[in-house]
């Protein structure tokens, strides 16, 4: 009886858990994917947190492609077999990126994929293990969003400064002077002299005022997030409502003005942001045209976005005045003002409505040839866009 206890101690001792015994613990780890390939990259198992994650059950998902759960773009750029070759000749291959779900969405995870060696070292396929990170990368990439938009705001205060105190305020003493003169000499002054002073300064006016107005909205933008409002719109509506209101001043130098966007083509953008963004670019467009000169608007549908283009065959720009169109300092915003070209916050006003709506802007120009100004606007409401560079270690303590 002794011996039999001793050896039963030896036995548990030397207990080597069943096939059954992994699969129970495989499938009890909810919050992980964890599935086998063959060598033919085909699915042949599948565990409980897999089901959980992706939504299939296994006599869905055992006899697919490997490529079922990365997104088009992935499959398009050939990182299934990326994955497979480095876990060949590494013995590993980890990566974080968006997979897709049955329902066709999206999350944003770990993984971990490795070959599965059987006990005569032959290969039996491969084993991928992925963890579902997406509502810590929300958590990150909303602070990410924060942090870059605290960053814009520092980088913007110095020339909005510039802007408040030297090109608002300079104006503004050249119209009291030319004021008081006209209020002190009106009764010596010939009419037509008069008259011409009484035209700069209404001129100048208008000036200052529409520079406010810039000035107000941008840092709507910047401030007042409440009146973001994004929806369904079409960038062909929008563009005739600027040619209506632009055409009168377009035809005193007899540019044409053409709508080329499909009328059914839509964006997810805030309207009026929008409308702000076509009317500064394309008053631009006609105070740099030449006379008989054509301004253009185009778009076309690229992955999950629009590109909008405002082509003109004006008097273009130096590569040095590109470089520095969307980031203008004193010294450029003052040039600027001199040789009545602006002051350049309507380009801040218009990159900072585009940022907004998730969007991008982006120019080329020839002098003496023209400019066609780029943005993009998102197709649909936007989910979280997410650099696949930026590394997540797979820390077992979360």
């Amino acid at each position: 009886m002794e011996n039999e206890k001793i050896n039963a101690k030896i036995l548990k001792k030397k207990y080597i858990p069943t096939a059954e015994f992994y699969s129970q613990i495989i499938d009890s780890l909810q919050d992980y994917s964890i599935f086998t390939l063959d060598n033919e990259f085909i699915i042949n198992s599948w565990s409980s947190g897999a089901a959980k994650i992706f939504g299939y059950e296994s006599d869905e998902i055992i006899g697919e492609s490997f490529d079922i759960i990365f997104t088009e773009e992935d499959i398009k750029d050939g990182i299934p077999q990326t994955e497979i070759q480095a876990a060949l000749s590494e013995g590993r291959a980890t990566d974080n990126r968006w997979h897709i779900c049955k329902d066709k969405e999206v999350f944003y995870a770990y993984g971990l994929v490795f070959p599965l060696i059987g006990v005569d070292g032959e290969r039996l396929g491969f084993v991928k293990i992925l963890r579902d990170l997406t509502e810590r990368k929300k958590s990150e990439d909303a602070i990410k969003k924060y942090v870059k938009e605290l960053e814009d705001l520092n980088a913007h205060k110095e020339n909005v400064l510039a802007i408040v105190s030297h090109d608002l305020r300079s104006p503004l003493s050249g119209i009291i002077g030319t004021a008081e003169y006209l209020k002190t000499n009106f009764d010596r002054l010939e009419s037509k002299k008069a008259k011409e002073m009484l035209d700069l300064v209404h001129k100048t006016a208008v000036d200052e005022l529409n520079m406010l107005d810039n000035l107000v909205e941008w840092a709507r933008i910047k401030y007042a997030s409440e009146v973001f409002s994004p929806t369904k719109i079409t960038p062909f509506t929008y563009v005739q409502k600027v040619f209506d209101s632009l055409r009168e001043s377009a035809s005193l130098n007899s540019i044409t003005l053409c709508n080329k966007i499909e009328a059914d083509t839509s964006v997810f953008a805030d309207g009026k942001m929008i409308l702000s963004v076509f009317q500064n670019i394309i008053s631009n467009a006609i105070k740099h045209s030449l006379p008989g000169g054509e301004i253009t608007v185009l778009a076309k549908i690229e992955t999950e976005k629009v590109i909008i283009q405002i082509k003109d065959s004006g008097i273009g720009m130096s590569k040095e005045v590109v470089e520095k169109l969307f980031t203008p300092q004193m010294s450029t915003l003052s040039k600027a003002r001199k040789d009545n070209k602006g002051a350049g916050i309507g380009l801040l006003l218009v990159k900072g409505f585009l940022e907004k709506n998730d969007g991008e802007i982006w120019v080329e120009s020839v002098e003496g040839i023209g400019s066609s100004f780029y943005f993009s606007l998102p197709l649909e409401e936007s989910l979280f866009k997410i650099n696949s560079s930026d590394k997540i270690e797979f820390d077992e303590r979360v």
